[in-house]
């Protein structure tokens, strides 16, 4: 029997996404607010019961809203709320994302941006993304690493994640064949940061909050995509304070960098270094989507700091590279 996964911060506002109505209906909505028989006409004429059932999903997470048309009593329509749009600011970084698939660009919406959708969220929630973005591992090594899953559920996500592009093997000498994330998962972390923020600002009370695993997913994944300024040596600090009752709890990762390269990016948020920069989740959240100045703190060699801080900007602001 598999065993269910938790599902992480961000998990939610994707899989909305993934659904292609939801996506219709709020394309359906964002111009002007309509009726169901409108709407529905406006997306395809799904059964009635079909759209009532996904705009009542919509309402719960408070993406639209119902209200009473003016003139026509006991007519209900419906609106796309600041929250919607929010999500549709998301479906675009999504689709940006997707566009970029090694296998070919993908169109939100279709049934391979679900199926690529979906192993994005599995791949997360059960720690494969956060295990794999660390170092290359074999499916035994990771199913060590990843005992809550059973062995035959472990390899059906790994081969979905490969399947879509997410993960690639290689072949090394005297080794299992190891998994490692490709840059396409890697810039996954502007789709998961896009995501997690959306469901802080508009659903806390309905999602997963942002955990220690989540931050060090995010920069493990990130860190070695930075491009960075070629006289750039030393250590920098990344970390996050996440609250958990009275006293916080850090999480992060050490990055060491030699003449401009990332040479290595170690979990936790100990060790020396000559730089650091810390904040809470939702400060580099903000930093990351939204390039807001303030909310970090930053120590020690500001310059590398900076420049530290200006690379991982530019990789969640850039989900891929310019053709």
């Amino acid at each position: 029997m598999e065993t269910k996964t938790t599902t992480r911060s961000g998990a939610r506002a994707l899989e909305l996404l993934a659904a292609p109505l939801n996506l219709q209906i709020l394309r359906g909505l964002e111009e002007e607010a309509r009726s169901v028989g409108d709407l529905r006409g406006a997306i395809g004429s799904p059964p009635p019961s079909t759209a009532r059932i996904y705009l009542q999903t919509l309402r719960k997470v408070k993406a639209v809203d119902v209200g009473r048309k003016e003139g026509f009593q006991g007519s209900a329509e419906y609106s796309l709320t600041d929250g919607g749009r929010g999500l549709l600011e998301v479906a675009d970084v999504l689709q940006t994302w997707l566009s970029a698939s090694p296998r070919g660009p993908i169109e939100l919406g279709t049934p391979a941006a679900r199926n690529a959708i979906k192993a994005l969220i599995d791949g997360w929630s059960s720690n494969i993304t956060r295990a794999l973005s660390a170092r290359a591992l074999a499916l035994t090594e990771m199913s060590r690493l990843i005992p809550k899953i059973s062995y035959p559920a472990l390899e059906r996500r790994l081969t979905a994640m490969r399947s879509v592009g997410l993960i690639e093997a290689h072949k090394e000498d005297g080794r299992a064949t190891p998994y490692r994330p490709t840059d396409w998962l890697r810039r996954s972390v502007a789709v998961f940061s896009s995501a997690s923020e959306w469901e802080r600002e508009c659903i806390p009370e309905l999602t997963s909050p942002i955990g220690r695993l989540d931050v060090e997913a995010a920069f493990l994944l990130a860190v070695p995509l930075m491009e960075l300024p070629p006289d750039l040596s030393g250590k920098v600090r990344l970390a996050v304070e996440i609250q958990r009752g009275v006293s916080p709890i850090f999480a992060g990762v050490l990055v060491c960098i030699e003449d401009g390269e990332v040479t290595s990016c170690v979990p936790g948020p100990d060790g020396e270094a000559e730089a650091w920069i810390s904040g809470a989740p939702r400060s580099w959240l903000r930093r990351l989507n939204r390039g807001e100045e303030d909310h970090l703190e930053v120590g020690g060699d500001s310059h590398a700091a900076r420049a530290v801080l200006e690379g991982l900007e530019r990789t969640a602001a850039k989900p891929f590279p310019s053709s």
